[in-house]
């Protein structure tokens, strides 16, 4: 059987009870071997998913992150252990917001510093914002107050959200739970003070030139607005209504960047490859094995408790399969990626050199659905 026979009425059935339009791309050992667009980029215009469609990524933007981050670390500019204030003194002394028995919320000092492995690992005592706990809401505080500054001409950093970030006690003891945070926006601040550019250039003179991801970038230039995919809300009910909003005002390490299938997949590619594509080398083989190994322990794997990653732990910035058992998954042990909040998702695999990149747009995102539904039928054709 063809991987067009089971691929595409699963990409169909997708958009028939989701999404207005969906897009994947495989490739295995160098050669394109799937590739299909369903579906409408908008609703209103007719407009079709189609091969130069540009999405937001969200979350899939820290899997780029990370690999700029360990080229530095291929450099000898840092050590994974090394404590976090070395680079960004914002962080020195952190505290930790905890509760007494009866509930009151008091601040110690950290149990220890910040190291730089924590920003990788999601392990940092940082918070996404949200009304969850104090770190939370006052996160929220303070990405408010930053994307009020907001004026079209005032150029909001990383670094501007390092430092707001730094002055709010942590959540927990760094090292001692993993939990889902800004820890790669933090990430971007740190890659630019080794570097000493910008995030976004550092990413395009290392990573995008390189690879020829023409169209990757913080920011939508003028003249390709009209090929980006419409961000739709879906109701209970299946009506999709536009979200013109869920933007950043400064390059998120974490969620800003805006890419290709075709772009993203030479991305992917290079890594499933074993950190090379095309004679650009952008990783070692051995820092790409290092990146997909789960870092958690038992103690932080707890706290990793998403359904539908069951099974797998946590790498460099990367969900990494463990126990095919556990998860359900016909793929191999150390099959690595990750996804993004409007339902984008990345598969890399070294062992078979295969990757797959699935994009779309919308939230909620049906992740829990899609995605392991298309591993399982893409490993069911190898």
């Amino acid at each position: 059987m063809k991987r067009s026979d089971r691929l595409r009425p699963l990409l169909q059935h997708f958009v028939e009870n989701g999404p207005a339009g969906c897009a994947l791309a495989i490739t295995h050992q160098g050669e394109r071997v799937f590739e299909d667009y369903v579906g409408l980029a908008d609703i209103d215009s007719g407009r079709k998913i189609a091969e130069d469609t540009i999405y937001r990524i969200y979350s899939m933007t820290k899997v780029v992150t990370c690999t700029a981050a360990l080229m530095l670390y291929e450099r000898g500019l840092y050590l994974l252990n090394d404590p976090l204030e070395d680079y960004l003194p914002e962080f020195k002394d952190p505290q930790v917001y905890r509760t007494t028995k009866e509930g009151k919320l008091y601040i110690t000092p950290a149990a220890r510093s910040i190291k730089v492995k924590d920003l990788f690992t999601m392990t940092s005592g940082l918070t996404y914002n949200g009304d969850g706990d104090e770190t939370e809401r006052q996160v929220q505080k303070a990405m408010n107050a930053i994307y009020a500054k907001e004026d079209g001409e005032t150029a909001l950093t990383v670094r501007d959200v390092s430092k707001a970030l730094a002055s709010i006690p942590l959540a927990f003891d760094p090292g001692s739970q993993w939990r889902y945070s800004l820890s790669h926006d933090v990430l971007g601040a740190f890659i630019e003070v080794l570097s000493g550019k910008s995030f976004g250039q550092f990413l395009q003179e290392n990573i995008f030139a390189p690879l020829q991801m023409n169209d990757t970038f913080f920011r939508l230039p003028p003249e390709k607005e009209e090929r980006l995919c419409s961000l739709y809300n879906r109701s209970e009910t299946g009506e999709l209504a536009k979200n013109a909003g869920l933007r950043t005002p400064f390059e998120s390490g974490g969620a800003g960047l805006l890419s290709t299938i075709g772009d993203y997949s030479r991305f992917a590619h290079m890594l499933a490859n074993g950190g090379e594509l095309d004679g650009e080398r952008i990783l070692g083989r051995k820092t790409v094995d290092l990146m997909a190994a789960n870092h958690l322990n038992q103690e932080q794997l707890a706290g990793y408790t998403w359904p539908y990653l069951s099974g797998y732990g946590y790498g460099l910035g990367v969900r990494t399969l463990m126990d095919p058992a556990a998860a359900g998954s016909n793929s191999n042990i150390g099959e690595f990626g990750w996804s993004g909040l409007a339902g984008t998702w990345v598969l890399i695999d070294p062992k078979e050199r295969l990757s797959a990149v699935y994009m779309q747009q919308m939230i909620p995102n049906f992740e829990a659905y899609h995605q392991p539904r298309l591993r399982n039928v893409i490993y069911g054709t190898i």
